[in-house]
């Protein structure tokens, strides 16, 4: 059996999710403002695995989310992950943060807009079809009114940053999914597993998570 364990700690969102070919048997997570990722991290892990009914040794590799996000919440998953795939000799998987958050967005039209809040207007930002298709890379960017009006599709904003960029976004082609806030290990499930099937790991010993820090401000195309 593929038994893989995600663990996403990008955002406010500690979760970590035991995976058995690509399928969700067990998550936990909480989303605190404390982030207390440091304190809850370690004791989801070892609840997961024992009620599983499994032990540490079952697992084929280890899932981690890359960024971007919270500098100290990417350490923190990070080094987590990399003390298990040291400790059991099992590869590591680098998941998108966006796309993970992205995956919980159910659609047949129009583009997803995923976006972590980063600091005042700034987000971290893609774009991914209803297919789950990146359309655009990862920027740091700050909102401002004219932010995506190129884009004449609907368009679902998901993340924890919808509340500030309602103001600022009005087209009546935006869509905000407000109950979709935090990307979640879950969701890692079935994109970990699809990276296991073709190797597609890092180097245990040189991976970094994406910090994406500079930001750059996009003026409009028009």
């Amino acid at each position: 059996m593929s038994y893989i364990l995600n663990i996403e700690t990008a955002t406010k969102n500690c979760s970590v999710a035991l995976a058995k070919e690509g399928k969700t048997i067990l998550c936990k997570e909480i989303a605190d403002e404390g982030y207390s990722h440091a304190e809850r991290l370690h004791v989801f892990i070892e609840e997961i695995i024992n009620e599983a009914g499994i032990t540490l040794n079952d697992l084929v590799a280890i899932a981690v989310s890359q960024g971007p996000g919270s500098y100290t919440g990417l350490r923190i998953g990070v080094s987590a992950a990399k003390g298990l795939c040291f400790a059991l000799n099992i590869p590591l998987i680098a998941v998108d943060t966006l796309q993970a958050l992205a995956s919980q967005v159910t659609v047949t039209d129009g583009l997803i807009v995923p976006m972590i809040d980063a600091r005042r207007m700034e987000v971290y930002s893609a774009i991914f079809s209803s297919t789950l298709e990146k359309k655009r890379e990862i920027l740091a960017e700050v909102i401002t009114e004219n932010s995506f009006e190129e884009l004449h599709e609907k368009l679902y904003f998901v993340g924890d940053c919808n509340e500030k960029c309602k103001s600022v976004l009005t087209n009546e082609n935006f869509v905000f999914l407000d109950t979709i806030k935090y990307p979640s290990a879950n969701e890692m499930s079935a994109l970990s597993y699809d990276k296991y099937k073709i190797s597609d790991t890092v180097d245990v010993a040189y991976f970094e998570p994406y910090y994406l820090k500079d930001f750059l401000i996009t003026s409009s195309k028009k």
